[in-house]
């Protein structure tokens, strides 16, 4: 897969990239991750990216001019076209079924912004779609193009030492991971569960289940009822099979 970050501050993604999982899989050529800094693309001396809203009120907002021409360089580096990404609070929420969806991309294209948002022409006219990390605000779509790139990396197959992990991990089968323990038997007056050290494969997949489901329903009661109305085939209020 190829991940292309458009950004105004490559910088920041430096660090993230250099270590752990995302390191090694661009080592293992896994990824290639490139960041196109926008500022290159801008017109004048001062490389200037934003400019007041028309209509008037508060802040700045990123021009269409750099975006595209940085964009339209960058499209040109891939024979794919790819998956074309704005990070904006105003788009669909990003979770693990995303994730696993976008995996599956050869290229995404990713664009990050700053300010108060983007001149709209850069999303109707890039047909971007538009990906929000949560319902909170940022300083800009750097940190949430991070949270993009390492939630989709891990799924790729070689990401990961074990190809397991990804499938444990809490909200890839929709609940929460159930509780991990490893050595000592005993810390502090606290036990690791009898079932684990069973050796029953069977009762501890049963165990680890029935935990997954009683934590999703303490904490994120919302995903039990996500799963239920997948398996009825109702999902946005709707019956799926009459689209």
């Amino acid at each position: 897969m190829r991940i292309d970050v458009l950004t105004l501050f490559p910088e920041m993604f430096e660090s993230p990239l250099s270590h752990s999982i995302l390191k090694r899989a661009q080592e293992a050529q896994v990824v290639d991750i490139v960041l196109t800094d926008i500022r290159d693309f801008t017109t004048d001396k001062y490389r200037k990216v934003d400019d007041k809203p028309y209509g008037g009120g508060p802040g700045m907002v990123m021009m269409a001019q750099p975006v595209f021409d940085c964009f339209e360089h960058v499209r040109k580096l891939s024979p794919d076209a790819g998956r074309v990404i704005l990070l904006t609070p105003q788009g669909q929420k990003f979770d693990q079924e995303k994730a696993s969806e976008l995996s599956r991309e050869r290229r995404l294209i990713l664009i990050a912004g700053r300010y108060e948002g983007f001149d709209e022409r850069i999303r109707v006219g890039l047909g971007a779609e538009q990906i929000s990390v949560g319902d909170y605000v940022l300083s800009g779509g750097e940190l949430a193009a991070m949270v993009v790139v390492d939630a989709v990396v891990r799924l790729l197959g070689g990401a990961l030492g074990d190809e397991e992990s990804a499938k444990d991990d809490s909200f890839s089968e929709g609940l929460l991971e159930y509780p991990q323990y490893t050595r000592p038997e005993v810390f502090r007056d606290m036990k690791v569960p009898d079932v684990l050290l069973s050796g029953d494969h069977g009762k501890i997949a049963e165990w680890r289940r029935q935990q997954s489901l009683e934590r999703t329903k303490k904490s994120r009661p919302d995903l039990l009822k996500d799963i239920t109305m997948v398996s009825k085939g109702v999902k946005g209020g709707h019956n799926e099979k009459s689209d």
